[in-house]
């Protein structure tokens, strides 16, 4: 069989309801805003279509961004999860050979995302969760981050319910972003994206999240958001001073990223970076996606199957990590 007929499972791969819909207007020029509203809506036609002429067997569709998080109050992000979840266990319904889900949580509140999360797996069958970063709160500035002590009864659920949380990008808030004043040009998926999710892991690892969760599953898109290249540096600048880490984790930080993390391929299609990747962390920890309406599905398979890694990786990268880490039969 020759290689490209091999199947692939892609899991950054978008959706939208009306509701949401318009959180993805402005990652585009206004002209293509047509094209992409089509893309987010469809999930039976077009979208099944661009996959079987890309050798991917099974989508993990998640909302788009920032959704959820970007609904301050706790009850109505709750009741735009519980919409959108229903919808999407609506759509896989009608391709269950095509399709699974992740879950969308209200992480305002954490009592809240963990019955949501529970209600997804087990009514649903969804793999796990999709959350776009930070979650903003009511009247004021101020963010939630998931390393917080509050969440630890979250992800205690996470942990027993054994799925992966993905931790997916969103742009700072205004409030947040003066970095960026006058260069609008590096929010989104040129800069911000991989910053501000980058620190949000970062702050995961020293938090001390997974010395009391050990099992814990975290997925993180493009490659890493930088993570890789600067993995090294992040454990060992300064080493000639010896001094105790600052942060509460037992362990170097090295260690959490290469135990509790995976790493997509979604919208980084370069080859020099997935072979980055996969020096830091194993090819084992690393899955095949598109990031699909944002990118062409065609643009990563077509990389993906000519990329100059091995055929045993590519087939790890494209398709049985996920299968095991997913529990999907294939």
């Amino acid at each position: 069989m020759s290689f490209k007929a091999t199947k692939k499972i892609a899991l950054e791969e978008h959706f939208a309801i009306e509701e949401t819909l318009q959180d993805s207007a402005g990652f585009v020029p206004p002209s293509y805003w047509v094209e992409l509203r089509h893309r987010l809506l469809d999930i039976q036609e077009r979208r099944i279509e661009e996959m079987d002429r890309n050798g991917i067997e099974t989508m993990i569709l998640s909302l788009n961004a920032p959704a959820v998080q970007a609904v301050p109050d706790r009850q109505a992000a709750y009741d735009l999860s519980r919409r959108a979840n229903d919808f999407l266990a609506e759509q896989i319904a009608k391709r269950p050979d095509r399709f699974r889900g992740f879950a969308a949580l209200p992480m305002q509140s954490p009592e809240l995302a963990s019955r949501e999360l529970e209600r997804c797996v087990k009514d649903f069958g969804f793999v796990g969760a999709l959350v776009n970063g930070f979650s903003q709160v009511q009247d004021s500035d101020a963010v939630l981050y998931y390393d917080l002590p509050r969440f630890r009864p979250f992800w205690a659920t996470v942990q027993s319910l054994d799925v992966p949380f993905y931790l997916h990008p969103r742009n700072p808030l205004p409030a947040h972003a003066s970095i960026y004043e006058g260069h609008s040009w590096l929010l989104g998926p040129t800069w911000a994206f991989g910053q501000e999710t980058a620190v949000h892991a970062l702050r995961l690892m020293g938090s001390g999240l997974f010395d009391d969760y050990p099992d814990l599953k975290i997925i993180l898109g493009h490659l890493g958001e930088g993570l890789p290249y600067s993995m090294w540096r992040v454990d060992n600048r300064n080493a000639w001073v010896k001094t105790a880490p600052a942060y509460p984790a037992k362990k170097r930080i090295a260690e959490y990223f290469h135990a509790n993390f995976w790493l997509t391929t979604s919208g980084n299609f370069r080859t020099q970076t997935l072979v980055d990747a996969m020096l830091e962390i194993g090819c084992d920890r690393i899955l095949f996606s598109a990031d699909w309406p944002f990118e062409n599905i065609d643009h990563a398979a077509q990389w993906f199957d000519a990329a100059s890694i091995s055929d045993n990786d590519r087939i790890k990268i494209g398709r049985t990590n996920a299968a095991r880490l997913f529990k999907i039969e294939t």
